[in-house]
């Protein structure tokens, strides 16, 4: 094994939107595990847009990064040296580490991945965080009812997909937002959509959510707002739920825009509107990753992932999120396979 490792760092803070000045590989070594840890090396790391919260230098439900320190997130990795009885060498975990080749984590903090359910790539998506939060996030704030008409914004995104896809297991009407044709055939025609929205070449929000939600929106599960959510919100049906997982528009924002404008919509539907964190249902994870994991295996829930290769193309993955660059969940592939290769 080589004793070298590269790491990505947070090299600046970005004025808006990132660039490549924002990252720099730094070479080290490769560290030792201390008892209770393991030594793994990565096979598949996530991007995820929450991550740019996280470059600021100011408070948010995730800790920011400091500049100099190494990039962190969801990874699918082997282990490759165990100082725990938990797991031997060769077994595959998930859990939070660096953006790196090799990292040490801590046994108590990583779940093993089962390939025999679903590539080990999935445990970063449906079967990972974004998959849980579509989970608790649909069924706990959105509370979908048989008949119900679900609009989701980032509908083709690693969240917005499998939200959709349990609202129509739950007898929902589901209109996705996406945001070009091949994203909105994706949702149609292999998701089960009903019907989804193309937002760059649709001219007026209001009207298409007219012609394909015509008795109005009983949930909406917002992954994105902006104009979007400006027009669904004039489209809430009374006692509506709104669930707020993510406002990927406004993520690179220096200011913010004016704002609430839109409030006074939602007093006659007297509709709910909520923000969720996928952290708060913690104690409920085995549940959901239960679930989840018994419809992806039937094939009753698909899932799709966007897969950059190498670890230095990491932050190009990440960048592209903001661009649209992926259907399904955007990861990176940093090995092809348990040899390193």
């Amino acid at each position: 094994m080589t004793t070298t490792n590269r790491e990505w760092i947070l090299a600046e803070r970005p004025d808006g939107e990132p660039d490549l000045d924002c990252f720099e590989l730094r070479e080290t070594d490769v560290p030792a595990p201390d008892p209770g840890e393991l030594l793994v090396r990565t096979r598949y790391l996530s991007v995820d847009p929450y991550m740019r919260g996280r470059m600021r230098d100011a408070e948010s439900y995730a800790e920011p990064w400091g500049v100099g320190d190494a990039l962190r997130g969801g990874v699918v990795a082997e282990v490759v040296e165990s100082e725990s009885d938990a797991y031997d060498a060769g077994d595959l975990v998930t859990g939070e580490g660096a953006w790196s080749d090799y990292a040490t984590l801590d046994a108590a903090d990583v779940a093993p991945v089962d390939p025999s359910v679903a590539d080990p790539e999935a445990y970063l998506g449906v079967l990972g965080m974004p998959g849980r939060t579509a989970y608790f996030g649909l069924l706990e704030v959105g509370e979908p009812k048989p008949g119900d008409t679900v609009v989701v914004s980032g509908a083709a995104g690693a969240v917005g997909s499998v939200v959709g896809q349990i609202a129509k297991r739950n007898g929902c009407r589901v209109i996705g937002f996406a945001g070009t044709d091949e994203k909105t055939d994706w949702l149609t025609d292999d998701l089960g959509f009903d019907a989804a929205i193309n937002y760059t070449t649709t001219g007026d929000y209001r009207d298409a959510l007219d012609s394909a939600a015509p008795e109005g929106v009983d949930v909406y599960f917002d992954n994105v707002g902006g104009p979007i959510t400006d027009a669904v919100f004039t489209r809430l049906n009374l006692d509506a739920r709104v669930a707020v997982c993510g406002q990927i528009s406004h993520y690179n924002d220096e200011e913010v825009p004016t704002g609430p404008r839109k409030l006074p919509q939602i007093i006659a539907p007297r509709a709910k509107v909520q923000g969720l964190l996928v952290s708060d249902f913690a104690t409920r994870f085995e549940e959901a990753s239960e679930r989840l994991g018994e419809w992806v295996a039937t094939g009753e829930l698909e899932h799709r992932e966007t897969v950059v290769d190498g670890l230095e193309n990491a932050p190009d993955a990440f960048l592209g999120l903001f661009a649209g660059d992926n259907i399904g969940k955007q990861v990176v592939r940093v090995t092809n396979d348990a040899a390193g290769e």
